[in-house]
């Protein structure tokens, strides 16, 4: 035990960014969910992630045939093979992905009040959220992956490797198959926590102070992307970049324009729906005694965008 503790110690200091982002995930989380949703799902999110990549290296399932390089192992700890922080990162990407996912399926409001998503528990845990939430995983790592086979450049190190190299800058199409097939692994699993009544806090997750904390999940999304970018260019990669900044325009162009679409036809109903699921929440402030297009109609839409139900 006090080896494992000492090594883990040693990761904590070899990788600071990947315990930044489980930290920015941990606070994202825990106004969101819950606290105790929050940390259920880091061993939960972990255990996953690490069947995963231990079929992978044995097996070459999901992902494909790829190796670990074991050049760290003194220096970090590793679970039979596979580094810790590698599977660790699991959890904060995919809850990241969820979080993105319910932003942009559900009615969002940006007005003097603040930001609002009214989400519901149905949207939470529905096929659409499912389905989105692991494709945006997936597009996670068509950044990621490309600048990660590149560790031995930066700090990160050069930790595995493809056996037959792939047509997307090294990396194979089975990649992000596997992810995908994991991504959905994992946000079915976080939308399984958001079913177990016993992990409910004894107040509301939504019960804080601020809206616009409630970005903190698509913030920690935006966080990676922005991340791995900028050591792609920092590494002078800089087709990989810019080609990961095309696909991720385009994306993001789509996310906007839908962003802005949602925000002109909020409706009564939608405010009602979501503090229906969540009492404390912040927007309860919309219902204002029943008006809740008043508040609508402080976010700059045109007058008479704000449907009735």
């Amino acid at each position: 035990m006090p080896e494992v503790l000492s090594l883990l110690g040693s990761t904590i200091l070899l990788r600071p960014y990947v315990f930044i982002f489980l930290a920015v995930y941990v606070l994202a989380g825990a106004v969101h969910m819950g606290w105790r949703r929050t940390l259920a799902y880091i061993p939960l999110g972990y255990g996953l992630a690490w069947i995963s990549e231990l079929a992978s290296i044995h097996w070459g399932f999901p992902y494909g045939d790829y190796y670990y390089i074991h050049d760290t192992m003194g220096r970090e700890l590793w679970v039979l093979g596979v580094p810790f922080m590698d599977s660790l990162s699991y959890v904060f990407l995919s809850y990241c992905s969820y979080s993105m996912a319910i932003f942009v399926l559900s009615p969002v409001l940006f007005c003097a009040r603040g930001c609002f998503i009214l989400e519901t528990r149905s949207l939470r845990r529905g096929w659409s959220t499912l389905l989105l939430g692991a494709l945006l995983f997936v597009l996670l790592d068509i950044i990621i992956d490309p600048v990660a086979l590149q560790g031995y450049r930066w700090f990160l190190g050069q930790i595995y490797g493809y056996r037959s190299p792939g047509v997307y800058f090294g990396i194979p199409m089975s990649n992000f198959g596997g992810w995908l097939l994991v991504g959905l692994a994992l946000v079915a699993a976080l939308q399984c926590l958001d079913r177990v009544s016993s992990l409910d806090d004894p107040a509301s997750v939504y019960c804080r102070p601020w809206s616009w904390v409630c970005l903190a999940g698509p913030a920690l999304y935006l966080g990676v992307l922005a991340f791995n970018l900028s050591v792609t260019f920092w590494i002078g990669e800089h087709l990989m970049g810019t080609v990961g900044l095309l696909i991720l325009f385009y994306a993001g162009l789509v996310a906007f324009f839908f962003t802005v679409y949602k925000q002109a036809r909020i409706t009564p109903s939608d405010v009602t729906a979501h503090v229906d699921d969540f009492p404390l929440s912040p927007a309860i402030v919309l219902l204002d005694s029943g008006r809740p297009e008043e508040h609508a109609e402080d976010a700059e839409v045109p007058q008479g965008s704000v449907e009735q139900p």
